[in-house]
């Protein structure tokens, strides 16, 4: 069976020794994604002026899903090809953005399905959400 992984130039490094994609077979998945630029800076997170950060988890959904979709991309899918996602909310207050969000990209009928959990924190302070993916498309 045939294996590919790929870390994108145009995306934000990963943290670590790992591929923002890997295909196996039919098969591919995409590492947890953030709303993370190349530059290291985050969508949905902007410093104010007393030096506090304004957060926005509708924001980073969005980015998150979009970066999701550039990354499948680079595979030759898209969206509609992924079957199972899971979620990471730093806190399960932020689920109802989230949800209103994730629900402009997909619907009960067509996408695919979703575990998301709570989790104590993430890599960045100023991340409030990462979701990982696998999508299916045959060769």
């Amino acid at each position: 069976m045939k294996t590919t992984n790929k870390v994108l130039a145009d995306k934000a490094r990963p943290l670590g020794n790992y591929p923002h994609v890997k295909r196996v077979g039919d098969f591919i998945y995409v590492s947890g994604t953030s709303s993370r630029r190349k530059d290291n800076t985050h969508v949905g997170a902007e410093q104010r002026a007393d030096d506090n950060w304004q957060l926005d988890i509708r924001a980073q959904t969005k980015a998150v899903i979009e970066n999701i979709g550039e990354l499948l991309a680079s595979a030759g899918a898209d969206l509609s090809h992924l079957i199972d996602i899971t979620t990471f909310l730093v806190d399960m207050k932020d689920f109802s953005g989230y949800n209103e969000v994730y629900g402009t990209f997909f619907n009960h009928d067509t996408g695919p399905t979703r575990t998301t959990v709570a989790v104590h924190q993430l890599p960045h302070p100023n991340l409030l959400i990462e979701i990982k993916a696998v999508a299916y498309l045959p060769l």
